[in-house]
């Protein structure tokens, strides 16, 4: 990680007219400043907030969420400070804490209006352009490629008893694992979904504080198999961990079906009455650019671009971006989700 992370600096400086030794990010006083909140990874944040401080002289403050509740403890704080907001952008590692905000009024409407090319596929911006989707994960399933020679391929597989008390995941009311589950029952109804966490959870399925953790579970030998996101796979492989990863597969013969990968983007936007509206519009505009889809993509987080100048550029080294989930109706099962897993993997 660290040695992708120079590279990524060096990027950095060859963007900005020149490189200072010291980084004005979050760390200045100066009135030049503008608000982030965020639940990307502290290193990402910093590395593409640097950039942007780089390029346009303004001070960056992040604000950040913890591991554990991923975007959802930041988004109730932004909801809590809508009569006086403190945020000036936006930036989710997923796209469900954004819907939320934009459905209780938090974000500016229009704001993100022509900071990308008008074909930008359409499940990834608000209806009337409040956020904008870049720079996507996916989900997928880990496992310990030194002790599983024949790893599950689809959600449905992860239902076999032949793996009792060797599957592990984030804990389902936070960060990607949260929208991966109201996808999985928006897909399947909350009927059929409640049925596979039964199944999880007669396979004794171990819960973790955030994705990282699932695959440190497997490098550690607490686990074999893990339900996480690409990024977390390739952070492991960095530190030398003997973990890979699958793509679900697309089965539409089993009882839960799969379309293949689920695929979260990043989402960014504006906050309702920013404090700082012109620097809001100028790192939100940074946020959505192929600069940052270019540094995260040769981060360790290898997220894969939107942008068709980059999708051109990386080619078929790219996740495919047709059959995007709808997130906004995965959004309407948030709740539903959310109750089955508190009921069936949760609660006593």
């Amino acid at each position: 990680m660290k040695n992708t992370l120079r590279l990524c600096l060096a990027t950095i400086c060859m963007l900005a007219a020149g490189c200072s030794d010291s980084s004005s990010t979050g760390t200045q006083t100066d009135s030049k400043s503008v608000v982030l909140y965020t639940s990307v990874d502290d290193a990402f944040a910093k590395l593409i907030a640097d950039a942007f401080t780089q390029q346009s002289g303004i001070a960056v403050q992040i604000v950040g969420d913890t591991e554990a509740t991923k975007t959802t403890g930041l988004v109730t704080r932004i909801q809590a400070e809508m009569n006086q907001p403190v945020a000036d952008v936006w930036w989710s590692s997923e796209p469900m804490g954004t819907i939320l905000l934009d459905q209780s009024g938090a974000l500016e409407q229009g704001a993100m209006i022509g900071m990308v090319p008008s074909d930008w596929p359409t499940t990834l911006h608000g209806e009337q352009w409040s956020w904008v989707g870049i720079a996507m994960r996916s989900r997928v399933i880990a496992y310990a490629s030194d002790r599983v020679q024949s790893p599950p391929t689809t959600m449905s597989q992860l239902a076999s008893s032949a793996y009792k008390g060797k599957i592990g995941m984030a804990r389902p009311q936070f960060g990607t694992t949260r929208i991966h589950m109201a996808a999985l029952a928006d897909q399947w109804g909350i009927e059929s979904f409640t049925d596979w966490l039964e199944a999880l959870k007669a396979n004794n399925i171990r819960l973790y504080d955030g994705n990282a953790r699932v695959v440190q579970a497997i490098a550690m030998g607490e686990i074999d198999i893990g339900l996480t996101d690409t990024d977390d796979v390739w952070a492991g492989q960095e530190n030398g961990w003997k973990v890979e990863l699958i793509y679900d597969a697309i089965d539409l013969e089993n009882q839960w079906k799969s379309i293949g990968p689920t695929l979260i983007p990043n989402t960014v936007a504006i906050i309702q009455d920013a404090p700082n509206p012109g620097f809001a519009r100028q790192l939100a505009e940074f946020l959505v650019s192929p600069t940052t889809e270019r540094l995260l993509y040769e981060s360790t987080t290898h997220n894969t671009p939107i942008h068709a100048s980059l999708r051109e550029e990386f080619g078929n080294n790219l996740l495919p971006i047709d059959g995007l989930p709808d997130f906004i109706g995965a959004a309407s099962m948030v709740r539903e989700a959310m109750d089955a897993c508190e009921q069936v993997l949760i609660s006593p």
